[in-house]
């Protein structure tokens, strides 16, 4: 989970310093899908009793809050 986390900035950052719209959007969508991992590795989590229940259902929201975020940034560059 550690990983995958640390995954959605890093690819933000990555894309945000390539040269070409199409490289940018790539990265962000990346990041976005690294979000969908985290997101199921928490139900994982929350299933098996690792993650408390309320604690877990907050990181989903967050991560689905990260996930739009993220479309609305791809879909801002793209419309310009």
């Amino acid at each position: 989970m550690t990983r995958t986390g640390l995954s959605v900035p890093s690819n933000i950052a990555e894309g945000m310093t390539r040269g070409t719209l199409k490289d940018k959007c790539r990265f962000l969508l990346i990041a976005k899908g690294s979000c969908a991992e985290l997101r199921t590795q928490i139900y994982i989590g929350i299933d098996i009793g690792y993650i408390d229940k309320a604690i877990g259902h907050r990181w989903i929201q967050e991560t689905r809050e990260i996930a739009a975020m993220l479309s609305g940034l791809v879909g801002k560059l793209t419309n310009e």
